[in-house]
């Protein structure tokens, strides 16, 4: 799907983005995450042994919401799914480091941590407010 501008111009400013995956008893479960975009794909890194790259290995949808910081009552929401994995590096990291902390490089790696980086294809849309 192709993102709306108003969307791309929201995703690559400094928003906070809480992402749903599902658990393997299709629960859901939520944490905020650091997001990145390429074209009309949402990218986002974690790192291995966590929940969420064992929840997308089961099931690669996903859900994701954010509020625009100049615009706090209005709420973006975004399904899709993950279409690519790599385990390609610290750039992605790195990249959102700068984007949110203003850092070179991300600091907060554990010794020996694998980062798992995860493009999300957008299918649907909701804004409101």
């Amino acid at each position: 799907m192709k993102l709306p501008d108003e969307i791309r111009a929201a995703l690559d400013d400094k928003v906070y983005v809480h992402i749903a995956t599902l658990n393997p008893d299709g629960s859901p479960q939520v944490s905020v995450v650091w997001i990145s975009r390429r074209e009309d794909a949402v990218l986002f890194s974690t790192a291995e042994g966590r929940v969420k790259p064992r929840n997308i290995a089961n099931d690669p949808r996903v859900a994701l919401s954010f509020t625009p910081p100049d615009k706090p009552y209005n709420n973006i929401v975004m399904q899709g799914r993950v279409t690519r994995t790599t385990t390609d590096g610290t750039w992605l990291i790195d990249e959102l480091a700068d984007k949110y902390l203003g850092h070179d490089a991300y600091q907060h790696a554990a010794p020996g941590e694998v980062r798992v980086n995860y493009e999300i294809e957008i299918d649907k849309i909701g804004v409101w407010g």
